[in-house]
């Protein structure tokens, strides 16, 4: 699984003109999912996520969770974060997972966070075409692999 993380000071998206998930200051986190993922992929990032100090302390240094923080997660599928574009023009998918598997690590991920943590989880639309509003906060912006 590979996920862009950015820290944000506020965060939406939005599906056929409605807003279907947001959140205060807290994370994006834009979600791809591989061929091959498995719940571990998903376990490795769920508790990877809320632990990373990337918010500031009182000295301002990144040295805070967002677990800590209490602030909100909005995640947000996007399988063409497993494009590849080394050949052509145009990004080849196959090393993205099928979307009934994709759902399903998707969803996992989500209900995961939701049941193991006190962080509020919004989510986009799994396979809708969305528009994500966010202001980063830094700009800090980070990719975790789930495979290294």
């Amino acid at each position: 699984m590979k996920a862009v993380i950015q820290r944000v000071a506020h965060a939406s998206v939005e599906v056929d003109g409605k807003v279907v998930g947001k959140i205060r200051a807290g994370l994006l986190v834009l979600l791809g999912v591989a061929r091959g993922d498995t719940e571990a992929d998903v376990s490795y990032l769920v508790e990877k996520i809320p632990a990373l100090r990337i918010f500031s302390d009182e000295a301002g240094k990144m040295n805070r969770p967002l677990a800590e923080l209490g602030g909100g997660l909005l995640a947000v599928s996007q399988f063409t974060l497993l494009g590849d574009t080394k050949k052509g023009r145009r990004p080849g998918f196959d090393r993205a997972a099928d979307p009934d598997t994709a759902r399903r690590l998707f969803d996992h991920f989500v209900d995961t966070l939701r049941n193991t943590t006190d962080l509020t989880v919004e989510t986009g639309v799994f396979g809708a075409h969305m528009k994500v509003e966010l202001l980063n906060d830094g700009p800090v912006t980070f990719i975790l692999d789930s495979r290294g």
